[in-house]
This record gives structure tokens, C-alpha cells and sequence, in this order.
């Protein structure tokens, strides 16, 4: 928010500066290259690079299974693959997507963006930062490793229920289990990290509410990781104790319950979801104050806002139950509850947008993503307040509407919120300006497709399609065809993101120290690229 002093001490930054590009060198020269500088590096930036090249990575890997889902849907009947493998895609595809593309890009933005956001050298724990990325590949090389198994891979759909995930599991639930725990783990380090950095290392002035909202954000949402992360490690603890060690906490026969797996699972994964979006909330933030060339409107209520939701994610969870047969009064509870953490989301989506207004605004391929994730998302929270109404529920539950208004919650809002990211931090990365044409082309074709490809999704489901089937009623033909195509269309589309970030790493325009004329903040003070520690003399604020 605040950046340095500079009227009054017009020398200080360009000292810096060269203070800065001395320490560069004499790292280079002490520091290893090639491949022992990616193993053995501490360096936040390299950390936060190997992170947002894996989960591109994984996005690609993850788009490849909604491929295979889209192309088997493309037609009624059982065309190219087996149930069951359709079942092993929707499962691996969900938990790629969520543990590998979403949550690592985010982590890999904290770690670029952190310590430079806030005066820091580095991040607080860096030999930790380098272990929680490096666990991460092994994690997903086990769970990909359970598709080629007798069997075949995990099954049951990303959320595992039993006993789906215990009595009827293949024999691969084991590496699953593995998996999911390697990831937390990462999850876990990753988020303290965050937090320790933070409180500890902000720049000399740097009160707590002069925090840029990209760091307000991921402070927030390092606590919800570091709450739910071991609900996730018990659960699936559970699953594995019952499947193969004679538990029964999920079966019935046993004393056990199955809907209690319900309830465990769901307190992690409804602060997950806002573990995926809040960091977006912050970066969308960022983003539109610059191109309106406003300071952000409402920034304490932005804060405000951001820790309610935090707060009122714990107390949603069972609205993913409202057919398991809950006492009314509990249906009522979490109807509000769901109802009431609207409130602070349109707290943010209102600060936007007044932001926006009398702004002088310009539509580089940054602010583009982050409009079409305004205006995308907000349709999302809209489906999800439909989805909140108890009765209504019954009719939604586990049908294609529900699958739209996910989707529309973590790809036009969490994944176009982290290219709306890429976009704006490449030249302060690469030091080079990327290519704004293929930009925008790359956007077009992106919100164009992914709207074809999921605002049918919610017809099929209010027509009664049913989520998770390889097969389906002919009536739905025509509107699958069109969401396939949408599908494809959208995956293809990515290779023009892929293209242009390589063809800016590898050269072009040279960017300035602060390419975007209303940026504000302490990393636009670094030159670009920016030097090897961010700021060995911390800076003061004013």
C-alpha cells in the first residue's frame, strides 16, 4: 500500500539498487548452477518459480483427465473408456486439480511475492521452503504411479467417501492415502512458513494495516491450512485403518457411521475452498487498483472481510449434506450460515467495483482476467446461494449444477485469478515485457471457451443429469456436445498461455522497475528482474 519515502530521499532507492544487483552478483558466484541451484536453492524466488512451473505442470496433467472425462461424454453411451477408468479420471483429475495445479500456484506466488511485498530478505524458514516443494513431485508421482496398478487408481471421486473409499476401494487406496498425507505435510510447512515470515520480518513501519491485501489474504489463509490440513491427515488415516487393519469407524456394521465421514471430511473441505480463492481475493486486489489508477476503495473492510469469511468457513460445512438426513434444525443452521457468508464475498466484489468506478481505467491482459474474474465468479457465488437453500438443495445435489457452480468458483475465479497474476508479475520476474497481443488472444479464447464449456452445466443439472456417470439419457446429447467442444476448446487454448510465458522468459521488451504506471507497492521499487535478495537493507515505510 504505502511505498518508500522517496521525495524525501530521492538517493536512497537508486543505493539500494546497486546494494541490491552487488549482493545479485556475488551470489552468482558462490551459488551452484544448473541443476544442484533448483535441489539444493533456499532462495524464495527460485522456490516460487519451481512451484508455479509445477503447477503448471499439474494443471496441464489434470486438463489432459477432464480431456478423456469430455471426449467419453461427447455422446450417450459407453464410447472409449471403461467405468471404472472413468471413475479413476473424475477422481485423480478433482485431486490434481485442487492439491497440485491450485493450491502449489498460490504457494508459489506467496513465496515470489511475500518478502518482497513486505521489506523481507527471504522468506523466515528457507531450508524448510525448499523441502515442502521438493516432497511435493514425490507426492504426485505416487499418486499417478496408483493408475498403472492392478485395479487401478483411487476411484471414489476426489471427496473419498466411504465406503466407497474403504469396502469397495481397489487395492491402490493405499497410495492415495500416502499421497494426500505428503501433500498436507507440504501444505502445513508451507503455511508456517508464511505465517513466521509475516509476523516477523514486515519492514521497519510496516503496521499491520499498511500490509498490501495479497499479504492480508495469504496470512489468512496459512491459518486455515494450518487448522484443517490434520482434519485431512486424520480422515484419510481413517479410511486407511479401515480398509486394511479391521476398523469400522465408517461402517455400520461395526459401530461405526458413514455419514460421520461425511462430517470430518467436509470440516476440511469447505475452509479448503476458501483456502483456493482468498489468496485470489488478494491478488484480484492488487490488480485492479493499477489499471483504474485509484487507491483500493475500502481497504480495512477488505481486511474485515477477508477474516469473517476465514471465520464463517468453519461453520458451513454440512451444507454439502442436506440429503444425508440431518435434523431440520441443522438444515436451518447451516442454510444461514451459508447464506450470511455471502455478505463479506459481496463486500469485496462492491469494493471492486468502486474501485473501478470513475477510475481511469485500461484493459491490458492482467485487468481483463481480473474483470472476467470478478464478473465470472460472482456468477459462481450466485449458484452457490441457490445451492444453500435447503429444499432447493434436494433437486441440485449431485447433479451438473453443482459441478458448474464449483467450477466456476475455482476456474474463473482461482485459475483466472493466478493468470491474471502471471500476467501482472512476468516483468518483474523476466525482466522482460511479455507479448501483449498473444495475451489477449490467450484470454479471448479462454473466457469465450470456459463459459461454452460450464454455463450449460447448469441446465444438464437442473434437467436432473447426474454428476460422476460415464453414460447418460439422450435428451442431454446436444448440450453435452456443445460443453465438450467448450472443453477442448478451453485446454487448447492454454498452450497460447504456455508459449507466451516462454517466449518471455526467453527475451523481448525490457521491462521497467515498475512496468504498470499505477502499480503501488515495495516490489515495484526492486528493478526488474528483481535482484537475487530482495532487500538485504529492509526499507523504511513511511
Amino acid at each position: 500500500m504505502n511505498t518508500l519515502t522517496r521525495e524525501a530521499e530521492p538517493n536512497m532507492e537508486i543505493a539500494q539498487v546497486e546494494e541490491a544487483s552487488e549482493h545479485h552478483d556475488e551470489h552468482h558466484q558462490q551459488h551452484p548452477s544448473g541443476i544442484k541451484r533448483w535441489l539444493f536453492t533456499t532462495n524464495h524466488k527460485d522456490i516460487g518459480t519451481l512451484y508455479l512451473w509445477f503447477s503448471f505442470i499439474m494443471f496441464l496433467t489434470g486438463g489432459a483427465m477432464a480431456m478423456v472425462i469430455r471426449a467419453e461424454l461427447f455422446q450417450p453411451g459407453l464410447q472409449l473408456i471403461e467405468p471404472n477408468f472413468f471413475n479413476q479420471m473424475t477422481t485423480v483429475h478433482g485431486l490434481i486439480m485442487v492439491f497440485g495445479a491450485v493450491m502449489p500456484a498460490f504457494t508459489g506466488l506467496a513465496n515470489w511475492l511475500i518478502p518482497m511485498m513486505i521489506g523481507a530478505p527471504d522468506m523466515a524458514l528457507p531450508r524448510m521452503n525448499n523441502w515442502s516443494f521438493w516432497i511435493l513431485p514425490f507426492a504426485f508421482a505416487i499418486l499417478l504411479s496408483s493408475l498403472f496398478m492392478e485395479g487401478g487408481g483411487p476411484n471414489f471421486g476426489w471427496t473419498f467417501y466411504a465406503p466407497l473409499s474403504t469396502t469397495y476401494s481397489p487395492d491402490s487406496t493405499a497410495l492415495f492415502v500416502f499421497s494426500v498425507h505428503i501433500m498436507g505435510i507440504s501444505s502445513i510447512m508451507g503455511a508456517i512458513n508464511v505465517v513466521v515470515t509475516i509476523v516477523n520480518m514486515r519492514a521497519p513501519g510496516m503496521t499491520w494495516m499498511k500490509l498490501p491485501l495479497f499479504v492480508w489474504t495469504w496470512l489468512i489463509t496459512a491459518f486455515l491450512l494450518i487448522a484443517v490440513m490434520p482434519v485431512l491427515a486424520g480422515t484419510v488415516t481413517m479410511v486407511l485403518t479401515d480398509k486394511y487393519f479391521g476398523t469400522s469407524f465408517f461402517d455400520a456394521a461395526g459401530g461405526g457411521d458413514p455419514v460421520m465421514f461425511q462430517h470430518i471430511f467436509w470440516f476440511f473441505g469447505h475452509p479448503e475452498v476458501y483456502i483456493m480463492i482468498l489468496p485470489s481475493f488478494g491478488i484480484i486486489s492488487a490488480i485492479v487498483p493499477t489499471f483504474s489508477r485509484k487507491r483500493l476503495f475500502g481497504y480495512s473492510s477488505m481486511v474485515y472481510a477477508t477474516s469473517s469469511i476465514a471465520i464463517l468457513s468453519f461453520l458451513v460445512w454440512a451444507h454439502h449434506m442436506f440429503t444425508t438426513g440431518m435434523p431440520v434444525f441443522a438444515e436451518l443452521f447451516f442454510m444461514y450460515c451459508t447464506m450470511l457468508i455471502a455478505v463479506p464475498t459481496g463486500v469485496k466484489v462492491f469494493n471492486w467495483v468502486a474501485t473501478m468506478w470513475r477510475g481511469s481505467l485500461s484493459f491490458e491482459t492482467p485487468m481483463l482476467f481480473a474483470v472476467a474474474f470478478i464478473i465470472l465468479f460472482t456468477i459462481g457465488g450466485f449458484s452457490g446461494l441457490m445451492l444453500a437453500i435447503t429444499p432447493a438443495d434436494f433437486q441440485y445435489h449431485d447433479t451438473y449444477f453443482v459441478v458448474a457452480h464449483f467450477h466456476y468458483v475455482l476456474v474463473t475465479g482461482a485459475i483466472f485469478s493466478i493468470m491474471a497474476a502471471a500476467y501482472y508479475w512476468l516483468p518483474k520476474w523476466t525482466g522482460n515485457m511479455y507479448d501483449e497481443r498473444l495475451g489477449k488472444i490467450h484470454f479471448w479464447c479462454s473466457v469465450i471457451s470456459v463459459n461454452v464449456l460450464f454455463f450449460p452445466m447448469h441446465f444438464l443439472g437442473l434437467a436432473g443429469m447426474p454428476r460422476r456417470i460415464p453414460d447418460y439419457a439422450v435428451q442431454f446429447a446436444d448440450v453435452n456436445q456443445i460443453v465438450s467442444i467448450g472443453g477442448f476448446a478451453f485446454g487448447l487454448s492454454q498452450f497460447i498461455f504456455l508459449a507466451l510465458v516462454i517466449k518471455c522468459i526467453r527475451g523481448g521488451e525490457k521491462a521497467a522497475a515498475k512496468p504498470w504506471e499505477g502499480a503501488e507497492g515495495l516490489e515495484w521499487t526492486l528493478p526488474s528482474p528483481a535482484p537475487y535478495h530482495s532487500f538485504s537493507t529492509p526499507p523504511e515505510i513511511k
